[in-house]
């Protein structure tokens, strides 16, 4: 009985997890330094905000800056695997999961600044859709990633700068260096994904990945800033 073999797509083939040109062995080498870099400022970073603020300064809220800290660590993680892995069948279970933990971090970092007014209509209401609208996004990509590709960007502009809606009642209760790092972070954010498209661009992925690690210094900032200094 003849053998069946199941055919691997080749690095010249492009779909929704990998691209048609292989990234070079240098293109390669900074990615996993950009992406060490990102871990070392969640584990370090954010684990120091997480002990001072569940020991000492923001206590109640340390449930939710539990759940951004372990966000980062999980994008990280995951985009570190995905980004060094050859392509294969694994390569596209961790294509689903890289694209699905952007919509997690980015409900989890909503989350601490939400916490904050959870107590009024608004706040909780903010915090659900960001939620549910963030799992619908994680469920779009675990289960059909080929679909949505380019839409899923804008919703996760969408959900990520949906904060402004309640901007005035976030004024009353967050410093506004808070407000002005996360505002400088998602401006960030933002203008890296000009270069995730620009995938003719030798180094986009690279640049791209930068401008994550930065956007997410300075959503760490403003966590930090708003959960312990200002609390000091």
């Amino acid at each position: 009985m003849p053998a069946i073999t199941i055919p691997m797509p080749s690095p010249s083939d492009h779909s929704w997890w990998h691209r048609r040109r292989p990234y070079s062995p240098l293109e390669v080498a900074c990615d996993v330094l950009v992406h060490c870099l990102g871990l070392i400022l969640a584990a370090g970073g954010g684990g120091a905000l997480l002990v001072v603020a569940a020991l000492w300064t923001a206590p109640v809220y340390a449930p939710a800056v539990a759940i951004y800290v372990g966000s980062l660590l999980v994008l990280f993680s995951v985009s570190l695997a995905f980004n060094t892995a050859p392509i294969a069948p694994f390569k596209r279970l961790l294509a689903r999961l890289d694209q699905a933990a952007i919509f997690l971090v980015i409900a989890a970092t909503d989350t601490p600044i939400l916490a904050m007014i959870s107590d009024t209509s608004t706040g909780s209401r903010m915090l659900g859709l960001v939620w549910g609208a963030s799992v619908l996004g994680i469920a779009l990509k675990l289960l059909v990633p080929q679909h949505f590709g380019r839409l899923a960007i804008l919703l996760y502009a969408a959900i990520g700068w949906s904060g402004v809606a309640v901007f005035s009642s976030l004024a009353q209760v967050v410093p506004p260096s808070t407000l002005w790092l996360l505002l400088a972070g998602g401006i960030v954010y933002s203008t890296g994904i000009i270069f995730h498209v620009w995938e003719k661009l030798f180094f986009h992925n690279v640049v791209w990945h930068c401008f994550v690690v930065a956007g997410a210094s300075l959503h760490l900032w403003a966590v930090l800033d708003c959960m312990v200094l200002r609390r000091l």
